[in-house]
C-alpha cells in the first residue's frame, strides 16, 4: 500500500504542481468510495458472466444462440461445439447459471435460448473487435 499511495502522490504533485497530504487522503476517500460502489456482490456476479464466456466452447455457444435469434435444441447445438454430451450440459449450465442462456423442457427435448444479457455483451464484443482478413 505504500509504494501505491507513493505513486498517488507524485502523480498528484504533477496534476496539482503541488501535493499535501490531505490532497492524498481526499483522493483516497475517492477512490474508496468508488470502490465501495461497485459493491462485492455486483463484482462477483460480473466476474461470473465473464468467466462463462471465457472458454471457447461455452462462448461459441453464446454466439451461435444470439445469432439464431431463436431456441435451439441440444441436439442442434451438439452439432455446432465437438464436446461430448456431458460437456455440452456442462457448457450449458455454466451458460444458465450466468444468466446468458435460458431453457427450457418440450417434451423430451432441452431448447436453449440466448438471454438479453447474452445479446448485448454480444453485441458490445461485436463493436470492439477488428478481424483482419
Amino acid at each position: 500500500m505504500a509504494q501505491s499511495t507513493d505513486r498517488l502522490r507524485r502523480y498528484l504533485g504533477e496534476e496539482l504542481g503541488d501535493c499535501r497530504d490531505e490532497d492524498v487522503e481526499r483522493r483516497l476517500d475517492e477512490l474508496g468510495t468508488l470502490e465501495a460502489a461497485l459493491g462485492t456482490e455486483r463484482v462477483d456476479a460480473e466476474l461470473d458472466v465473464v468467466s462463462a464466456l471465457a472458454n471457447g466452447t461455452r462462448y461459441t455457444l453464446t454466439r451461435v444462440l444470439v445469432a439464431a435469434g431463436e431456441e435451439l435444441c441440444v441436439c442442434e447445438l451438439a452439432a455446432v461445439v465437438d464436446v461430448s454430451d456431458s460437456g455440452l450440459s456442462h457448457a450449458l449450465s455454466t451458460l444458465a447459471d450466468a444468466g446468458l442462456v435460458a431453457g427450457r423442457k418440450d417434451g423430451r427435448w432441452k431448447m436453449y435460448r440466448a438471454t438479453n444479457r447474452a445479446v448485448a455483451l454480444v453485441t458490445v464484443l461485436n463493436g470492439s473487435v477488428t478481424v483482419s482478413e
